[in-house]
């Protein structure tokens, strides 16, 4: 092993009651000279006060485009165990479902190439290894590969689509997320490897609003399932919830985002055509209230961390779809989106961002969807507007 280093400031960031990353880099440090030179490197960053990684660079494997993204220290010669800490991104599986078996074959690989280190998950989605060279990065891939694992995406591309558990093991999606999930790779692969886009764009599947995969704030395409019948009502489990102590009023009618429930003491009622789905009274009454009807997709679009301008929160495009294997009719809406997006924005300019310049009427008009009062973001504040002639044909 190479140098022992003194790192006083890191030690800080392990007291308290939660997991520390400096702590899981230590472990790794035992055994992994890169992990041992990381620890220095970020000590010195900390001491300094300025980072000194170098993020960029040309590098990856035969064919892809994505799935690696360069990394070099700034200071090679004080630390050359991270002169290279190159990131190697793994596709997924949906749900993030793993057996132990697959889990140590992902760890043995990388503790023979890389760093030790891991990030189970990143924002995007993929299993991330962090730090390795850029001579191991084949060998790394020809590995994986030869198990069945692919590289995800990164840089300027289709961002490797990720999901909640769904239906799997949940009893309130209200579709097969990780089936669309699945769907949606398997038909970007091209896009996902060989960037080709303004930017990233980035695909999340929830089976439900309660979006356990924080789809409407972090991906450029947020899928939701939801439905079009009533709520159905189990009057004797409301009984049953109140007797064991549930301030009904409190935790559930006053918390309606919409105000369309109402409870007497004795029954509760849903103006279901006031109804935005949002979960809420299900997922606190599970016993008693549950979907009904035809099951479907809300999809929105436009969410993104602040980088180039704010951060942003997705919008409804589609308030409703009707959904089938193998999911023809959102491939081709989501291809529709990808297109518009490609032909008008400019570079780094993700497509939250461009409709907020463009406006949201030419990107409907360019993908085919009527407009409706589920689509409005916030009110109109141009007192101005200016009609077309193809508004007013029949």
């Amino acid at each position: 092993m190479g140098k022992k280093y003194d790192t006083p400031l890191l030690d800080e960031l392990e007291k308290g009651p939660w997991p520390s990353f400096v702590t899981e880099i230590k472990k790794s440090a035992t055994h992994s000279n890169m992990a041992n030179d990381e620890l220095g490197l970020v000590e010195k960053s900390y001491r300094d006060k300025r980072g000194y990684w170098k993020h960029g660079g040309i590098v990856g494997v035969l064919g892809y485009g994505g799935g690696v993204i360069g990394r070099y220290s700034a200071l090679p010669d004080e630390f050359p165990g991270v002169a290279h800490f190159h990131t190697v991104r793994i596709n997924q599986p949906s749900g993030f479902f793993y057996t132990t078996k697959a889990l140590r074959e992902i760890c043995n690989i990388w503790d023979k190439y890389g760093s030790g280190l891991t990030n189970v998950h990143g924002s995007t989605g993929d299993l991330v290894l962090l730090g390795t060279t850029t001579e191991a990065l084949e060998p790394i891939f020809a590995e994986y590969s030869s198990r069945g694992w692919d590289l995800g995406g990164s840089g300027s591309a289709m961002r490797t689509p990720s999901c909640c558990i769904g239906a799997a093991r949940c009893e309130w999606s209200n579709i097969d997320a990780m089936g669309i999930c699945n769907e949606m790779t398997q038909r970007f692969q091209d896009e996902m490897h060989r960037p080709a886009y303004p930017y990233k764009f980035k695909i999340k599947v929830a089976g439900c609003a309660c979006d356990c995969v924080a789809a409407i704030a972090r991906s450029d395409c947020s899928i939701i399932g939801t439905w079009k019948g009533d709520i159905a009502i189990d009057q004797a489990a409301v009984k049953d919830y109140a007797g064991k102590g549930m301030d009904i009023n409190a935790e559930i009618v006053e918390m309606c985002p919409t105000s369309c429930m109402s409870y007497d003491g004795k029954e509760l009622s849903i103006d279901n055509g006031e109804c935005s789905r949002c979960m809420h009274c299900i997922t606190k009454m599970t016993k008693a209230l549950k979907t009904t009807g035809e099951k479907g997709i809300t999809i929105l679009i436009g969410s993104k961390a602040p980088i180039v301008v704010g951060s942003l929160l997705s919008w409804v495009v589609v308030p409703f779809m009707k959904i089938e294997p193998p999911y023809d009719d959102l491939y081709e809406m989501i291809s529709k989106i990808i297109e518009w997006w490609d032909d008008n924005a400019k570079p780094r300019e993700r497509i939250g961002e461009l409709i907020e310049v463009k406006g949201m009427r030419p990107f409907l008009e360019a993908i085919g969807v009527p407009p409706s009062p589920a689509q409005v973001f916030e009110p109109r504040k141009d007192p101005f507007f200016f009609w077309s002639d193809d508004d007013f044909k029949k």
